[in-house]
């Protein structure tokens, strides 16, 4: 964490002196604002913690609770997901809290007496090091409190707006706030009073039964499973021995549970199978009460019980998997003769069943993906056809995860019987470890995402895929760090020079590519405004091939070195050097002769370059980039 560069900073430096739009933010909702976030749920709250760090961007957020949510129904945290904390800072506060999913258990009928179960096998969660980050489980409302600390903490201080609940919208050719929004009051002294807001564009997040959708004339299209789960989260007594490891426990005939610890060291959950839902059940299996649900948990635990104490929540829900076909107002018809002005996030544009555990993760990095790109195109950094990429990168990326969500959501329903092997069901598991870790999104080639010309230097950091972050040594202070983990979600792209062979100071490839950063009119720097600070919109860092006490770091090109601030310090940390014995260079198969690698700010690998190639690299920027003015 860096601060002290504006002055000396006496206080948390998480908060963020208020700027632009921050200072004396008002309270009351603007009659006009730039983005309009429906619904606190967690691609709102990430959407609005990542457009909070724009600080001249107008960013309100409307939620018709009266205020923030108290019990989430997601409790599943990948690993994506705590790089993405990282990103946004609290990723070590979150996992402290949190349970650490280490370890899968499976368990099936006896073979000797199928009326009891006995464990079958054991899975390591993450047996091929998929990322550093642990798998968690955790509260969704706490999820949501840490972004919503984010961005009240902001230069924005950005704070929901609750008890407002979105009606209607119609996008206008009106002036500079096309978007015309109608919101009713849901909960104060006013409540049922109705108001006009005005924005530039919105972002429905507003849930499964989302009215931004209908808005827009979009559908979710699917289907049901017709098969039931009761869920619930309760503290009890019990000899089930692996009461505190995830398990998937099927018995003979009475169904399967889904065993998930969660965080505090006593909470758990459990999905536990109602079976088939008959065709003409009419709703009635929605209506299973919680006494229920417990006995059939009963039922299969055998010959282990469960004597439930406190339930914190459960409900009934049947497998669904629903797509909508696009995730903006741009009718297919329409598509390169308009861009879009109302975008749709999480359950309000793909579904999933429970267990698998991608619904929130998929929804935040649906935020993820929009947040940055809504603040590059409003403060004039990228084009409007920016936004076209969002429904077009996510739409693909979860009509795969409902692809594998079926597949593990039948598994999970199916009797011992019906396997060929007794280790299928955990089999699939490790098989696929990649899809639930969240690590299978792959962006297809775009105007963010290049071909895979030059992909062999640097074999580790897969174009379209996320940076998959490794240790390095900085220079400055010899600390041993992820180098990943210096990226922080404030919509800057990185750009990484890992350097030929040659030392710092001597002429080589390095040199001329930092020369060239600095100074060509066609490099991307340039586009930096004029009295920002030289890396305001570019992070540009250098892993050289040494150790750091073999780096002078006076000798290294100035443009890793950039000056900061109203009192033009020098930053020293975007100079790095390699571990002794996890040469990053090794760890992700990057050239001996050096290469550059491009990340987006939502951390995904957008292109891989040698060192000379700068001209491709302008070439890359040209189209997301304002045009340049004539040179005089």
């Amino acid at each position: 964490m860096q601060f002290h560069h504006y002055g000396y900073v006496s206080g948390d430096p998480r908060i963020k002196p208020a700027a632009g739009v921050g200072i004396n933010r008002p309270q009351e909702l603007p009659d006009e604002v730039d983005v309009l976030i429906v619904g606190s749920g967690p691609a709102g709250m990430l959407t609005a913690a990542q457009l909070a760090q724009f600080p001249d961007i107008t960013t309100r957020l409307v939620e018709r609770r009266g205020g923030r949510l108290e019990l989430g129904q997601a409790d599943g945290i990948q690993a994506r997901s705590v790089e993405t904390f990282q990103a946004f800072g609290f990723a070590e506060e979150i996992t402290a809290e949190a349970y650490w999913l280490t370890e899968m258990n499976f368990w099936r009928p006896d073979e000797a007496d199928p009326t009891r179960i006995v464990r079958g096998g054991r899975t390591v969660d993450d047996e091929m090091g998929i990322s550093e980050f642990p798998h968690l489980i955790v509260n969704q409302a706490r999820v949501l409190d840490y972004f919503a600390q984010v961005a009240a903490n902001s230069p924005t201080r950005l704070t929901p707006d609750y008890g407002w609940e979105f009606s209607t919208l119609e996008v206008t050719d009106e002036g500079d706030y096309p978007v015309k929004v109608t919101l009713v009051r849901s909960a104060g002294p006013d409540e049922g009073r109705q108001r006009t807001v005005r924005a530039k564009y919105v972002v429905g997040c507003d849930g499964a039964r989302s009215k931004v959708r209908a808005s827009i004339g979009c559908t979710l299209a699917g289907d049901a499973a017709n098969h039931a789960w009761g869920v619930m989260d309760v503290l009890a007594k019990t000899d089930f021995p692996d009461i505190r490891t995830k398990c998937a426990i099927q018995s003979h005939d009475g169904g399967s549970i889904l065993l998930i610890p969660r965080e505090g060291g006593y909470l758990f959950r459990m999905y536990v199978d109602l079976g088939e839902v008959p065709e003409d059940d009419k709703g009635a299996i929605r209506r299973t009460t919680i006494e229920q649900i417990i006995a059939k948990a009963n039922e299969i635990l055998h010959p282990y019980t469960l004597d439930v104490r406190n339930v914190a929540w459960h409900s009934v829900y049947e497998v669904g998997h629903r797509l909508t076909d696009r995730f903006d107002d741009v009718l297919p018809e329409d598509l390169g003769t308009r861009t879009p002005r109302v975008f749709i996030t999480g359950d309000a544009c793909h579904t999933h069943s429970a267990k698998a555990g991608q619904g929130m993760n998929v929804s935040m990095q649906d935020g993820f993906n929009l947040g940055w790109k809504l603040g590059h195109v409003l403060e004039g950094r990228s084009p409007e056809s920016l936004l076209s990429t969002y429904s077009a990168e996510r739409q693909v990326i979860a009509k795969n995860l409902i692809d594998f969500d079926k597949e593990w959501s039948t598994l999970m329903a199916k009797k011992p019987e019906e396997f060929e092997n007794p280790s299928e069901l955990a089999d699939f598991y490790v098989r696929t470890a990649e899809f639930p870790a969240g690590f299978m999104t792959e962006y297809a080639p775009s105007m963010l995402t290049a071909e895979r010309t030059h992909q062999d230097l640097a074999t580790g950091f897969p174009i379209g895929k996320r940076f998959k972050s490794a240790r390095v040594s900085r220079v400055c202070d010899t600390n041993p760090l992820h180098l990943g983990h210096q990226a922080t979600a404030d919509g800057r792209w990185r750009i990484y020079v890992f350097a030929d062979p040659s030392p710092a100071g001597a002429a080589s490839p390095v040199a001329e590519l930092a020369e060239w950063l600095s100074t060509a009119p066609d490099s991307p720097l340039a586009a930096t405004p004029q009295g920002a600070n030289p890396d305001a919109w570019f992070d540009v860092k250098v892993i050289y091939q040494q150790k750091h006490q073999d780096i002078d770091i006076n000798a290294v090109p100035d443009v890793f070195k950039p000056e900061v601030g109203p009192f033009q310090l020098t930053d020293y940390e975007k100079v790095y050097g390699i571990l002794k014995d996890e040469d990053i260079f090794d760890v992700r198969g990057i050239s001996r002769g050096g290469a550059i690698v491009v990340v987006r700010p939502d951390q995904y690998v957008a292109n891989v370059l040698p060192l000379t190639a700068t001209a491709e690299l302008a070439g890359f920027f040209a189209p997301l980039l304002p045009a340049r003015q004539p040179q005089q």
